[in-house]
């Protein structure tokens, strides 16, 4: 899928911000800074502070660079989520933070962890 073909103008990823029980480890700690991770792999995202890494975007809602838990500043919803926006705020195709209860499509990953967890949990799937 090439998302400016098809003018997506947005999509889940499986990245998720650490903010639940275990997540206190010094190394995720600020959390809005080194605790983020894919999910689906449980890899670390490179701190938000290291503007070179990930494909963070610049600006957002209320024009700062993300993450900036917008909707938490505003009504008390965590953006803890991960989403690619496509030039949503006019910024390009970028990470951004986003509350988890937003409706999206997603994109769905394969990897040889998760598909062996499947094949374990679901033996009936021909995977």
């Amino acid at each position: 899928m090439h998302i400016r073909r098809i003018h997506v103008k947005y999509i889940w990823t499986s990245g998720r911000l650490c903010d639940f029980k275990g997540c206190d480890r010094p190394d995720l700690q600020p959390s809005h800074i080194n605790g983020w991770f894919w999910t689906a792999t449980l890899q670390k995202l490179a701190p938000t502070t290291e503007r070179n890494q990930g494909d963070w975007s610049p600006t957002g809602g209320i024009g700062l660079p993300q993450p900036d838990n917008r909707e938490y500043k505003q009504n008390g919803a965590p953006e803890n989520c991960l989403a690619l926006l496509n030039q949503f705020y006019n910024d390009g195709v970028n990470w951004h933070d986003v509350a988890c209860h937003h409706k999206k499509p997603f994109v769905c990953e394969e990897n040889d962890a998760l598909l062996k967890y499947v094949r374990y949990t679901n033996p009936q799937l021909r995977i």
